[in-house]
C-alpha cells in the first residue's frame, strides 16, 4: 500500500459510519459500549448496527419511489439468516447466486417468489432445487444454462421463468477482480447472442420469458457506468418489446460503491434517477440488487492488539484477527481505516503496519498506517466489515472462524456463535 494514502485515512470514521459513535472516549454500536460487549463475546468479532442497516434500506428504497421496483439483497454481501431476516422485515426481496444462498433465505422464511437466482455456474442440482421453491426469475447467463433449466423444467412440468444476463460491454468496478460488465469477463451474453436466444426460446413450453438483466461491477463511485449501461439495456429490452417477447422485470443488478477511506461515492439520488428515466418508459418492474451499499458501513471487525514489535526502521501491530477472518486486503488491497476502541488523551500517531497471525506475507490489513500508539491488549475496530466479511472467511491455519453479534438499541444479541476446535474437524474422518 502506498505511504501517500494513509494520509486520508486519519480521518475519524464515525463521521461516515452510522450507527457507531465514541462517547466520553470509547467506541459503542448504537447504545452499546463496545469493550463491554467484547468481555463477554471476545474476539475477533463482527459487529453490525441493526439500526444502521434498517436506514440503509429505507434511504435506497426511497431513492426509487418513482417507480415501481423490488430491491433484491445480494445474499452474497453478508448471509447471516439474522441479517437476510431484518431486510425481510423491511419488505426485502433476495438476489442469490448458489444453491446454498436459496437454503439460507429459505430458512429465514423469504418465499420463492422473492428471489431471483444469478450466477454463472448453475447446476443441475441447484436449478432442481430453485424450480422447486418456485423462484421469481432465473438469470441465465448461457445457452448451455437455458439447455439445462429447459430440460429441468420439462421433469417438474412447469416452465420456468427466466431471463438473460446481457453483458453491456461496459468497463467499471473498484478493483479487476470485481469488474463483471465487459466482453472480457465471464459473466453473461453479448448483446447479439441474446437477441438470437430470446428468439430461439420464444415458442418454447419450458421457458418463460419474465425479464432482462445486467450486472457491471461492484464499488463503482461514478454515476457514469450505470448510465451507458442502463442506455444499452433499455434499448435491447424496447427491441424485445417490439419483437413481442413481454418483458416483466429489468434487473440492473447492483454494484453502486461505498466510503471506506477517502473514497467519493455517487451521488444515490443522481444515480437512481439516471436508472429510473432510461427504465420508465418500458413498463416493466425494476430490479435492484445492492449488498455492500446496503450492509458495508453497518459492521465493524473487533481485534485485540496481541503484542508490537519492529523490524528495522518498521513497526508493527499484530492482532488476533486475520485474513482467514476478514479477506478484503489481502484479495484487493482494499483499504479499510482501523481506530483503537478506547481514546486515550495526548497519544500520537505513528505510521505502522498491522498485521494478523496467519503464516503468509499478505496477512496485513493495513501498511503504513497512522495509528494511536497502542499495547498489548487493547481493541481495535475496522471498519466498514460489513459486506464480503464473514461471508469470505475461511479455517486456513486452523483458526475457527470469529462470531458475529448484531447491536439493537441498548441490548445486543450473538447471531453466530464463535467456531470452535471440534467445530475444524466436524465432518472429518
Amino acid at each position: 500500500m502506498p505511504r501517500a494514502v494513509a494520509r486520508a485515512e486519519h480521518l475519524d470514521p464515525t463521521a461516515f459510519t452510522p450507527g457507531f459513535c465514541y462517547r466520553r472516549g470509547e467506541l459503542c454500536c448504537e447504545r452499546v459500549n463496545l469493550e463491554s460487549l467484547v468481555s463477554r463475546a471476545g474476539t475477533p468479532l463482527y459487529v453490525y448496527s441493526s439500526a444502521s442497516l434498517t436506514s440503509a434500506y429505507r434511504r435506497f428504497d426511497a431513492a426509487f419511489d418513482g417507480i415501481p421496483h423490488s430491491l433484491c439483497y445480494a445474499v452474497k454481501a453478508s448471509s447471516n439468516l439474522s441479517i437476510l431476516r431484518l431486510f425481510a422485515r423491511l419488505g426485502s426481496w433476495f438476489d442469490i447466486v448458489s444453491g446454498g444462498e436459496l437454503y439460507r433465505v429459505r430458512r429465514a422464511g423469504v418465499p420463492g417468489g422473492h428471489i431471483v437466482f444469478s450466477g454463472v455456474g448453475k447446476t443441475r442440482e441447484e436449478i432442481r432445487e430453485a424450480l422447486r421453491a418456485r423462484i421469481l426469475m432465473f438469470n441465465v447467463e448461457s445457452e448451455a444454462e437455458l439447455e439445462l433449466l429447459a430440460e429441468e423444467a420439462a421433469k417438474v412440468g412447469r416452465p420456468a421463468p427466466a431471463g438473460l444476463r446481457v453483458n453491456p460491454d461496459v468497463a467499471a468496478g473498484g478493483h479487476p477482480h470485481i469488474a463483471t460488465g465487459h466482453h472480457t469477463h465471464k459473466f453473461g451474453v453479448d448483446q447479439a447472442e441474446a437477441l438470437r436466444l430470446y428468439a430461439a426460446y420464444r415458442r418454447s413450453p419450458w421457458i418463460r420469458w419474465d425479464g432482462v438483466s445486467a450486472h457491471i461491477g461492484s464499488q463503482i463511485l461514478s454515476v457514469a457506468p450505470f448510465r451507458r449501461a442502463v442506455a444499452r439495456m433499455a434499448s435491447l429490452a424496447k427491441s424485445l418489446i417490439r419483437a413481442g417477447i413481454p418483458l416483466r422485470y429489468f434487473d440492473f443488478g447492483g454494484g453502486l460503491g461505498v466510503r471506506y477511506t477517502d473514497e467519493q461515492p455517487a451521488d444515490l439520488v443522481e444515480y437512481a434517477q439516471a436508472i429510473t428515466r432510461a427504465v420508465s418508459p418500458l413498463g416493466c418492474r425494476l430490479l435492484l440488487e445492492p449488498g455492500r451499499a446496503l450492509s458495508a458501513s453497518a459492521g465493524i471487525l473487533l481485534t485485540r492488539v496481541l503484542h508490537t514489535k519492529s523490524n528495522r526502521e518498521r513497526r508493527f501491530v499484530i492482532v488476533d484477527a486475520a485474513m482467514n477472518d476478514f479477506l478484503r486486503p489481502a484479495m484487493y488491497a482494499a483499504r479499510h481505516p482501523l481506530t483503537a476502541v478506547v481514546r486515550r488523551t495526548g497519544m500520537r500517531r505513528r505510521p505502522v503496519d498491522i498485521a494478523g497471525p496467519v503464516c503468509e506475507t499478505g496477512d496485513v490489513f493495513a501498511r503504513d498506517f497512522p495509528l494511536e500508539d497502542v499495547q498489548s491488549g487493547d481493541l481495535l475496530a475496522l471498519w466498514g466489515a460489513g459486506a464480503y466479511g464473514f461471508v469470505a472467511a475461511s479455517n486456513y491455519n486452523s483458526r475457527p472462524r470469529p462470531a458475529e453479534v448484531l447491536v439493537e438499541g441498548n441490548r445486543f444479541r450473538v447471531i453466530r456463535r464463535r467456531e470452535t476446535r471440534h467445530d475444524l474437524i466436524r465432518g472429518e474422518l
